[in-house]
């Protein structure tokens, strides 16, 4: 399968029945999808178990899906309401009161790693608990706030495109993001 098609192209062929142009579309959109499912649950397992009902829905929907809508777009709508139904189903679970956890082998980024090469041990376990406040202080933002917050910086959408996402106005999405901005700054001014 051709890497340089386009999304639509990719999936009007899948919705045909070509699961190369399928694989290729899971390929380009698991990891941006993981990780806002990720961010939403606060759980490795939850989002991976997310994601498995995320691609399974847009396989068996793709040839019953509008034409013209965004791919991306269309995707990652699917996720939030797979989330938003996976924490109904949860509800005895407060998203604020779950603990933060850490992927062992996942400690520092790729780019952490070719920037730093040799970081101290203390320099590791800043950034650990730097990383884990940051997640702490997502956690804490309202549920809409923070899919506002992590389509914005997990993806290259648009304020347009995530207001389509979460179905609300632009000018709202917009508004979250800035309140969001700023109680994420108070909290990490304040923890740090």
């Amino acid at each position: 399968m051709s890497i340089e098609l386009a999304d639509e192209e990719l999936a009007q062929r899948a919705a045909k029945g070509d699961f190369r142009a399928f694989e290729e579309l899971v390929r380009r959109y698991s990891p941006p999808l993981f990780k806002f499912a990720y961010v939403m649950l606060n759980d490795y397992e939850d989002a991976s178990d997310v994601l498995q009902q995320v691609l399974i829905q847009l396989h068996t929907s793709l040839p019953r899906r509008y034409p013209t809508a965004s791919f991306k777009n269309w995707a990652f709508t699917i996720t939030r309401n797979k989330c938003l139904d996976h924490s109904r189903k949860r509800r005895s679970l407060n998203f604020n009161e779950l603990n933060y956890k850490r992927n062992t082998e996942d400690e520092l980024t790729v780019l952490e790693q070719l920037c730093d090469s040799a970081p101290s041990p203390e320099e590791i376990v800043e950034r650990q608990d730097r990383r884990q406040t940051l997640h702490e202080a997502i956690a804490r933002l309202p549920e809409r706030d923070r899919a506002v917050v992590m389509l914005r910086y997990l993806t290259d959408l648009s304020f347009g495109e995530i207001a389509q996402i979460l179905d609300l106005p632009e000018g709202s999405t917009k508004t979250c993001f800035q309140r969001a901005k700023q109680v994420l700054r108070d909290y990490l001014k304040h923890e740090l």
